[in-house]
């Protein structure tokens, strides 16, 4: 792994805390930023980089969960590695849950958080590779015509074009004109991958 092209934050109130994990994590090659409050962190213009959170549960301002939930809120998927020397059971299972990578109590071994680091960042160039492949999806999406779009969400809830035909009053080849011209726009090379496109963007029939 490159980690110089990786970012890991750092958010804990115990300053000396912060410059251990930064020091750590330099010398296995990460850029990294620490923060003592949630809100700094989540003011901070984060780089556009694979990155990891090592997040505190105990914060002066709101604690790591609160700070977890706000960020899922944001559609901010930085995936989360959380410390604690106040943790309990509960906190852990809520905190898992909802997407944390590990909850780590304090004191734990530099080898226990660098492969819990090591599978966030992993984790988080999958995400940023769905994003972008979402991300493009819906550009494409943008250059349907309203027909177009119209048979597109129709094929994606399943249906073939003689039903959607019967069901919007057109003709069989006009219905299959728009869904091929849906499709080279779409770049689909099949009704599966077609299909595929409209989960991935989300894109669901129109109500009746």
């Amino acid at each position: 792994m490159n980690n110089r092209r990786s970012i890991i934050y750092i958010v804990d109130d115990d300053v000396s805390v912060c410059r251990a994990l930064s020091l750590l994590l330099k010398s296995h090659g990460f850029k990294v930023e620490t923060f003592t409050l949630a809100a700094d962190f989540l003011a901070f213009k984060r780089l556009k980089l694979p990155s990891c959170l090592i997040l505190d549960i105990q914060l002066p301002d709101i604690n790591g969960l609160v700070l977890q939930e706000t960020m899922a809120a944001r559609q901010l998927t930085i995936p989360i590695v959380f410390i604690t020397g106040h943790g309990d059971i509960p906190m852990s299972v809520k905190g898992m849950k909802a997407g944390a990578i590990d909850f780590l109590p304090k004191p734990f071994t530099k080898n226990k958080l660098l492969d819990a680091v090591t599978l966030a960042i992993s984790k988080n160039k999958i995400q940023i590779k769905e994003q972008a492949e979402i991300a493009k999806i819906k550009r494409r999406i943008k250059t349907l015509s309203p027909r177009e779009l119209e048979v597109f969400r129709l094929v994606a809830k399943g249906m073939l074009s003689k039903q959607i035909a019967r069901k919007r009053g057109i003709s069989l080849q006009t219905i299959k004109i728009h869904r091929s011209r849906a499709m080279r726009k779409m770049q689909a090379k099949t009704v599966t991958e077609f299909i595929r496109f409209a989960q991935k963007a989300g894109v669901t029939s129109p109500q009746r």
